[in-house]
């Protein structure tokens, strides 16, 4: 076999994620052709990346509710109510920013719990609890300041969704570029280090610098499209945009979980066979409560930054968000049988879908016409899913 094929077949490189990476890039083209340059301009990636932040952050843990054999139908309006219930309390209320955040993320804790409880402990089907909550907490959004939309006036806070002042700027967005590199050459020496020191072969070095090189290409682009784009009337370009940086952190801090902790190892294990997981010893019950514990968190992270974004709290906060974070999750490779599933894949899916919605847009495609589409994406997910695990010979 050519040795370059065959370090390839033995590197650690998820094909799927590239395949991912490669139906992205050739959506942004399409587009772009169509829209005659439209598309990859600096304001429409910007707004794309601001766009996806909220999609993203609720989708890398609707990964794990999904590799864990739950889901979550609930999460739109789940957030929709805590976003309300946070603007109300700083509009009507007049409490700062903080002390609302943190409020709202209790209940969206509590909304949480109560519905892993009756998923953990009562064993009634996440499926049916969570379909109950998107009727109940979308009603519960509209209770909670009656119908009224609640506006938001904090200057801090509006800089968390994004928009005229919610970016970093040039220079930060290249130091925080530098910084991302930096790290991904340490992380691939320390990583060939300790295969060495284990006498472990190490993948050819001009392979490892690749899988640095391109991942920093990208960054680069990135941040370059980014400072590319600047607002009429400010004296200089917006750089990465806040919502997308904590996207960003939510995203390492998840991966960080589902990597190195034992709540992580515990989640795919439950999901790859339940019953043998009890055997076992994993606390099965437990570790549910907590992830969905981790979800009211995000979803109080998401609502944030939406209502920081909109500059205000809407009962319609949230709506129909439930298909984009499950069709992110499976786009990105997330088995809906469970048992396995990517967080950087979740990032891959948000992002394909949000270029379609947002191409689409570009294109003036009706509404209807697009609600079709993106449900005839998932499908098609669902469906690429089964022949890529039957052709890999992956049963998970």
């Amino acid at each position: 076999m050519n040795p370059v094929l065959n370090s390839l077949k033995q590197a650690a490189i998820d094909w799927r994620l590239v395949m991912m990476g490669t139906v992205l890039a050739t959506i942004a083209i399409v587009f772009n052709v169509m829209s005659g340059g439209l598309f990859l301009s600096p304001e429409n990636l910007y707004n794309i990346a601001q766009q996806t932040a909220v999609v993203g952050v609720i989708a890398t843990v609707v990964v794990l509710v999904i590799v864990a054999r739950h889901i979550d139908l609930s999460v739109g309006s789940v957030m929709g109510f805590v976003g309300v219930l946070i603007a109300t309390l700083m509009y009507t209320a007049g409490w700062h920013w903080v002390p609302a955040s943190l409020a709202g993320m209790a209940v969206a804790i509590v909304v949480s719990l109560y519905q892993g409880a009756l998923t953990a402990v009562l064993g009634v089907p996440s499926f049916v609890v969570t379909l109950g909550g998107l009727m109940s907490f979308r009603g519960a959004a509209f209770l909670v300041a009656d119908g009224k939309t609640q506006p938001v006036s904090d200057e801090f806070f509006q800089r968390l969704g994004g928009g005229y002042d919610g970016a970093i700027g040039v220079q930060a967005s290249w130091a925080l570029a530098a910084v991302f590199i930096l790290a991904l050459f340490v992380q691939m020496c320390i990583k060939r280090q300790a295969r060495t020191a284990y006498e472990v072969p190490n993948s050819p070095l001009w392979l490892d610098m690749a899988l640095v090189l391109v991942p920093a290409l990208i960054v680069v682009g990135f941040v370059a499209a980014m400072n590319g784009y600047q607002i009429p009337g400010k004296d200089g370009p917006q750089g990465i945009p806040i919502p997308v940086l904590i996207w960003a952190a939510v995203t390492l801090i998840l991966s960080f979980i589902v990597r190195r902790t034992r709540f992580g190892r515990y989640v795919f294990a439950m999901g790859g066979n339940p019953e043998a997981a009890a055997l076992v010893g994993i606390p099965v019950r437990r570790v549910t409560l907590m992830l969905f514990a981790l979800m009211g968190v995000l979803i109080t992270i998401a609502a944030i930054v939406s209502i920081a974004r909109l500059n205000a709290g809407t009962n319609s906060l949230g709506s129909g968000m439930e298909l984009y974070v499950i069709a992110a999750a499976v786009i990105g490779g997330t088995a809906l049988a469970g048992g396995s599933g990517s967080i950087l894949g979740s990032v891959l899916g948000a992002l394909i879908m949000q270029s379609i919605d947002s191409g689409m847009l570009l294109l003036d495609v009706s509404i209807g016409v697009r609600y079709v589409i993106i449900g005839q994406v998932l499908i098609a997910a669902v469906v690429f899913d089964v022949v890529y695990r039957r052709m890999t010979g992956d049963t998970v």
